[in-house]
């Protein structure tokens, strides 16, 4: 979740080790850090990371397992299969304040209340993850990620000594509601996001999968409990706020895609009524529907076969985005007759555009709502041609 040229300040910067085996003093704290979202898409969803300070022996470090290298070979082709690689980077506290100083996002700590064996072993458990060996860890972005990581190292140090009692969320959210929350419906990124993604995010999040948003790993570690002397008290301590800045929301882009598909789809109905007024067929505009439609499609379904994100299979957008259209888009450039398949065809698309109103208003799957001026266009579109060119089939 952070930039690519923080990835190569912190590495220039920290390259040093400090030893595990440095026994830290009564002083030291172990603290959750959370970070609000920024402007930019990839900073929408906010930050999280560990922070271990001992003013004694003068450390003060941030563990932040939210690193990944652009440069990393096959990087595209590895994020879109699913095997993406994250770093834990281990430097100085004051850089990781300084970036969201200068990025005016707020920051939080909540210390935790641990005994002197367990800040020890908090040290020993991030300082062997920051080894070389050790630091990279494959990412997804719902089960294993910045958020996710503070709660899961502290499970397993503590064990049963900690219970995390989300009882106090709101328990009736999907991960595409979770999402979705987090960035507008009016931005490429949201469009992009729901388009890849399969009706598996649909399904509702446990309270403790919530957690995959570093607002509700902050909430959490709020309710949880941790057992001292058989008495159960608050993990958190003592929360701080380090830096104090409203909190951004995503940029929402002028030329926004509601904007641009509803121009399209404008265009696309007038020459539509054109081509009805005329009778004619603009085959420039049926080629382009087609072709972009099926390419797209074609590449969500090599997402499903071949991808290991789970959450881009059982997509149900291949019912408009569908893969056939970029072979079918070459015979509609055509002036001579077509083959009566295609008519049938055209027909199903119109079946199939018309299913998604009723998957959405089930809840089967949430399509991006965006989409809808394009839905518009495509039936209105595909009901002129199956009546079209009804006389020119072979």
């Amino acid at each position: 979740m952070l930039k690519k040229y923080y990835f190569i300040i912190y590495f220039l910067l920290f390259t040093y080790s400090v030893k595990a085996q440095i026994n830290l003093s009564v002083y030291s704290e172990i603290s959750l850090v959370t970070a609000g979202p920024g402007e930019e898409l990839y900073e929408a969803f906010g930050h999280s990371a560990i922070r271990i300070k001992d003013p004694v022996l003068q450390l003060d470090l941030i563990y932040n397992y939210g690193i990944f290298d652009f440069n990393r070979p096959n990087f595209y082709t590895n994020f879109a299969k699913g095997n993406m690689i994250y770093s834990l980077a281990r430097y100085d506290f004051k850089y990781f304040l300084a970036s969201y100083k200068r990025d005016k996002r707020w920051v939080k700590q909540q210390v935790l209340n641990l005994t002197q064996q367990e800040k020890q072993a908090f040290f020993q458990y991030l300082e062997n993850n920051a080894l070389p060996k050790n630091k990279d860890y494959l990412y997804d972005p719902y089960f294993n990620n910045c958020a996710t990581k503070p709660r899961d190292i502290t499970k397993s140090i503590l064990e049963d000594d900690v219970i995390f009692n989300n009882k106090n969320l709101n328990k009736d959210l999907s991960f595409r509601e979770l999402t979705n929350n987090e960035i507008h419906w009016n931005t490429w990124g949201s469009l992009g996001l729901n388009l890849v993604v399969g009706n598996k995010l649909d399904q509702k999040a446990t309270p403790e999968e919530y957690q995959f948003l570093p607002d509700y790993s902050l909430k959490a570690f709020n309710y949880a409990k941790i057992n001292r002397n058989k008495k159960w008290v608050d993990l958190v301590i003592k929360e701080e706020i380090l830096l104090n800045f409203k909190e951004k929301k995503p940029k929402i882009e002028t030329l926004s895609p509601f904007l641009i598909l509803s121009i399209i789809s404008i265009l696309g109905i007038w020459l539509t009524y054109r081509d009805l007024k005329h009778n004619k067929r603009t085959r420039l505009l049926d080629f382009s529907l087609f072709f972009i439609t099926g390419l797209i499609g074609l590449f969500l379904v090599l997402l499903w076969l071949f991808s290991t994100h789970e959450i881009v299979q059982n997509n149900f957008n291949i019912l408009w985005l569908v893969p056939l259209n970029l072979v079918v888009s070459f015979f509609l450039l055509k002036k001579k007759s077509l083959h009566k398949w295609i008519i049938y065809y055209i027909q199903f698309l119109v079946l199939l555009v018309l299913s998604i109103p009723v998957l959405w208003f089930l809840k089967i799957q949430v399509f991006p709502p965006a989409i809808v001026p394009i839905l518009m266009i495509l039936l209105i579109r595909y009901i002129f041609l199956s009546k079209k060119l009804l006389p020119s089939i072979k």
